[in-house]
């Protein structure tokens, strides 16, 4: 299995940054293929909000392009997101998502989440 532990989530005034981290640990880690950071904001559904490949390839929502940044450190087992510019709407419960094929089949995996606020 593989357990995802996010870290980094806490009250910010618009305007500034935060950085997200999940520490993503296990006996199947080594199948993580792709990573993804879901958001969800009060009183609607989840969206995706960046996306990255074990080769690196990265892709983000229209609405954090430019702001965000998603990496990972193979290394240490851990997944960031790098938030700057924040504003109010990007308000919300923050979940690092993890998955691969593991014995033919896909596999998922979530984090607890973390919250994040943006102050106007």
């Amino acid at each position: 299995q593989v357990a995802l532990v996010e870290s980094g989530g806490g009250l910010v005034q618009a305007g500034g940054s935060l950085r997200l981290s999940c520490v993503y640990s296990g006996a199947y880690i080594f199948t993580i293929n792709t990573m993804r950071w879901y958001r969800q904001a009060p009183g609607k559904q989840r969206e995706l909000v960046a996306h990255i490949t074990s080769g690196g390839s990265t892709n983000y929502a229209d609405s954090m392009k430019g702001r965000f940044t998603i990496s990972r450190d193979n290394a240490k087992n851990t997944l960031y997101l790098q938030m700057n510019s924040l504003k109010p709407e990007d308000t919300g419960v923050y979940s690092c998502y993890a998955e691969g094929l593991f014995v033919g089949a896909l596999r998922s995996y979530w984090g607890q989440g973390t919250q994040v606020t943006v102050s106007s």
